[in-house]
């Protein structure tokens, strides 16, 4: 016999955040692009596509109305090196070049 598969019973939501979509959980921490603001500031975004408490979900058209989820700021820093390398063949061209994003560390507070 298939065993059925549990859903989670987690509140979380889905919001648009510097330009990409992200899956939150209350009480979780995430890294996305950078955000302005200092370590310890409270963020709101009101951009929330989606919104489920486990037996109930709420999907918006485009945003979910009245909801809102709290982050606060705990880091600002670089991300890992990224390294790439251009090479043209018989050309003797080679050039190498490095980046290194900057990134926010936020925590989910809450989720309304």
């Amino acid at each position: 016999m298939a065993e059925k598969k549990e859903t989670t019973k987690e509140k979380f939501a889905i919001i648009k955040i510097s330009g990409v979509q992200l899956k939150v959980f209350e009480g979780k921490e995430y890294e996305i692009n950078k955000i302005s603001g200092n370590k310890g500031d409270k963020v709101e975004i009101e951009e929330v596509l989606l919104i489920s408490d486990g037996t109930d979900t709420k999907i918006g058209k485009p945003f979910v109305e009245g909801s809102k989820v709290v982050l606060e700021i705990t880091s600002q820093k670089k991300g890992e090196k990224i390294e790439g390398l251009v090479y043209k063949a018989k050309a003797r061209y080679r050039r190498r070049y490095g980046f290194r994003a900057n990134i926010t560390k936020v925590i989910v507070k809450k989720i309304s």
